[in-house]
C-alpha cells in the first residue's frame, strides 16, 4: 500500500470524524482513562498519522523517558505495517524520525512558563516548525488552571494543535451529569474535545463526552486490547 492510501485508510480518520474533525491550531484535546488502558497508544497513533503526512510533531512526556516513548513509536509503527501493509516502510520511517522531537520534563522541577520557553526555543530558535504537540503523563490533579490556559495561548500563538493524556483512576467520580473525569472539571471550557477510554472484558471502548461545544456519547470506536490500535 502506498503512503497516501495508507493515510486515507488510517483509523485516525474515523477517530477524527468521531470528534467532528481533526483539532485545529490552538485547540486542545484530552484522552482520559485509568492507568495502563491505552492513552499513550492513542496519542502515538495520532502523532504517527501527522508524521505520515510530513507534519512535524513534538512529543512531551512527563512520566516516561525518551527511550520508552521511542519504543512506543517503534511498536505502533510495526503494528500499522502488519495490519495494513506499507510500501518501503524503511523509507517512510526515515521521514518520520526527521519530523519528530521527543522531550522529557519533570512536572515538579519546572514551572509551566519554563516548559513553554523550552518548547518555544525548539520551535523558534531551533527551526523545528511543529504543527502538533503531544503531552503525555501531565498530572491534572496537581495542575493549575493557568497552566492549561497558558498552553492554549501558546498553541494559538504558534499554530499548534495539542493532545494531552489524563490519568483518571478507576472508580474516580465523573463531572456532574457526564462521563468526563472530575479531575478535568476546571478545564472543561479550555478543551475542544475529551475522549474517555473505558476497559471492557474483550475490548476498550472510546467515549466522547465532549466534542467541540456539544456533549456527545459512546462512539463506535474500540481499542484492540492486544495491540491497543484504534479499530
Amino acid at each position: 500500500m502506498v503512503k497516501e492510501e495508507f493515510i486515507r485508510h488510517s483509523p485516525v480518520r474515523v477517530f477524527e470524524q468521531s470528534i467532528k474533525g481533526a483539532l485545529e491550531p490552538g485547540e486542545i484535546g484530552v484522552i482520559a482513562s485509568p492507568s495502563g488502558v491505552g492513552k499513550t497508544s492513542v496519542l502515538v497513533q495520532i502523532a504517527l498519522d501527522k508524521l505520515l503526512q510530513n507534519r512535524k510533531v513534538i512529543h512531551v512526556s512527563f512520566t516516561q523517558h525518551n527511550d520508552y516513548v521511542l519504543a512506543w513509536y517503534e511498536n505502533i509503527f510495526e503494528e500499522f505495517i502488519k495490519k495494513q501493509g506499507l510500501d518501503c516502510p524503511i523509507c517512510v520511517k526515515d521521514d518520520l524520525v526527521k519530523n519528530r522531537v521527543l522531550m522529557h520534563f519533570n512536572q515538579s522541577g519546572m514551572t509551566g512558563d519554563q516548559i513553554l520557553r523550552s518548547l518555544k526555543a525548539m520551535i523558534k530558535d531551533g527551526g523545528f516548525q511543529a504543527e502538533s504537540l503531544i503531552i503525555d503523563g501531565f498530572d491534572f490533579s496537581r495542575a493549575r488552571r493557568e497552566d492549561l490556559a497558558g498552553v492554549k495561548a501558546f498553541a494559538q500563538e504558534l499554530g499548534l494543535s495539542v493532545w494531552y493524556s489524563c490519568n483518571a483512576p478507576e472508580g474516580s467520580p465523573p463531572c456532574a451529569g457526564g462521563q468526563t473525569p472530575a479531575v478535568l472539571q476546571p478545564y472543561l471550557d479550555l478543551a475542544t474535545a475529551i475522549v474517555v477510554l473505558e476497559p471492557k472484558p474483550d475490548y476498550i471502548v472510546l467515549s466522547v463526552p465532549k466534542d467541540r461545544e456539544a456533549v456527545s456519547g459512546v462512539s463506535s470506536l474500540r481499542l484492540d486490547p492486544r495491540t491497543l490500535l484504534i479499530q
